[in-house]
């Protein structure tokens, strides 16, 4: 089992570089489900939820390869629908991108249930209800859920969302590029990550207008050709790093971002005390390490985004004052608070909605990540500690951070990764 620790205290000063976001390779990658000619994806982040859905593709079917570390060739042509392997499915949210997908090439899908963080309910109803729109049956059965087109193939239809979902806007959009007719889905996702899927299937022959507004409208196409294609960088990345910097005090100097995906974040850290100087592809982080105590709601894009709540949660424990958090996404998205708790943090949970009492000075503790949001905010809270903390499973952070103790090292801080034994696998390993 692996440990990050962290011997906290120091501010961060420094250039960070940001990665592509996992949360629009995801889908990007599962849209190449679509496609029987070669797809390029570059600035793909190297971290274990893509790794998982490159290898479920393979072991359906599709050539993938590797070109560099960044970026790797996939091949559909033969890949077997209704085929994912369920023990890999399960450890990941974004193989749920998988129904759509094969149900818009092949009429028909089989994928387990996805897994993921444990952050609250995340029903996949709105899936099945646009699918159904499109003319499908959709069923649950032996732990897969399974979608098949009454007439063969998808059909264009008008699908409204009863609420945001960007996971029901991702397939709806995967299942109607090659659908027959025009495609109408009204209350989608605004993300950034849905524009990224949008433009990235246009790249490859789709008719998708709309995308990065309330209404998308998909005109079904025959085929789609490859493309070479660059994933966006990712915004919770570069605003986990933001407020770090916040927290611990220094001056950082975000790159390879769209500083417009970070307007929320940026000006959230800006009412707590922190100065934000805007580029164009950069942002830089200035703190005293001296903060105030703000408000935030979660809300979907272009609001504050329920990804980035556990890092300003942890950020707003040194924070001078109250703050609150309420957290409109999810249901269970504040298990963090528990380890913060630990380390003498004041916070009290209320359904959903969290008072933080900031500017007790907080100590060192062994830390335990449950989710990948979480776990970020455990790293933030021991950079900012002067004390020393261990945090375990880290495999729930390295999900969605690629380098996370370097990038951190390079920056100044007191960080790092090594492998711990349980008492039982060091008797194992001596007799």
């Amino acid at each position: 089992m692996e440990q990050i620790i962290i011997n906290g205290g120091s501010p961060l000063y420094g250039n960070v570089s940001i990665g592509g976001m996992k949360n629009a390779a995801l889908p990007v990658i599962c849209a190449c489900v679509l496609n029987e000619e070669a797809c390029v994806i570059d600035n793909i982040p190297p971290v274990s939820d893509i790794e998982t859905l490159l290898e479920i593709l393979s072991t359906m079917g599709a050539s993938v390869r590797r070109l560099t570390k960044y970026s790797v060739e996939i091949n559909c042509k033969n890949l077997v629908p209704c085929t994912s392997p369920m023990e890999l499915a399960n450890k990941l949210r974004g193989s749920s991108y998988l129904l759509g997908a094969e149900f818009g090439r092949f009429g028909k899908s089989s994928v387990s249930h996805p897994g993921g963080c444990s952050i609250g309910a995340r029903p996949l109803d709105l899936h099945m209800k646009a699918f159904e729109a499109l003319g499908a049956d959709c069923t649950h059965r032996n732990g897969r859920l399974e979608v098949e087109a009454e007439n063969g193939r998808p059909v264009g239809s008008s699908i409204y969302f009863d609420k945001v979902s960007v996971g029901a806007t991702a397939n709806a959009i995967l299942a109607s590029v090659l659908a027959d007719g025009i495609t109408t889905i009204d209350n989608a996702a605004r993300e950034p990550h849905i524009v990224d899927l949008a433009v990235f299937l246009n790249a490859c022959g789709a008719i998708i207008t709309g995308a990065g507004t309330s209404v998308i409208k998909v005109k079904g196409v025959e085929k789609l050709h490859g493309c070479r294609y660059s994933i966006i960088p990712d915004m919770i990345e570069a605003g986990t790093y933001m407020a770090a910097v916040a927290a611990t005090g220094g001056r950082v100097t975000v790159t390879n971002v769209i500083p417009k995906h970070l307007e929320a974040i940026s000006s959230k850290l800006e009412e707590a005390g922190a100065t934000v100087t805007v580029g164009d592809d950069f942002v830089t982080v200035e703190s005293t390490g001296k903060l105030k105590g703000i408000n935030i709601v979660t809300q979907p894009y272009p609001g504050f985004a329920t990804d980035m709540q556990a890092q300003f949660g942890a950020m707003l424990c040194f924070a001078a004052g109250t703050s609150t958090i309420t957290e409109n996404i999810f249901n269970s998205r504040f298990q963090y608070t528990d380890e913060l708790s630990k380390m003498g943090a004041d916070i009290k949970v209320d359904g959903n909605h969290a008072t933080i009492i900031g500017g007790a000075k907080l100590s060192g503790a062994p830390l335990m990540s449950h989710d990948l949001r979480g776990g970020a905010a455990m790293v933030i809270a021991a950079l900012a500690t002067e004390d020393t903390s261990v945090i375990e499973g880290i495999d729930k952070i390295e999900r969605g951070y690629h380098n996370i103790v370097g990038k951190l090292r390079d920056l100044g801080a007191n960080i790092q990764k090594k492998t711990s034994y349980t008492d039982e696998q060091i008797r194992v390993a001596f007799n």
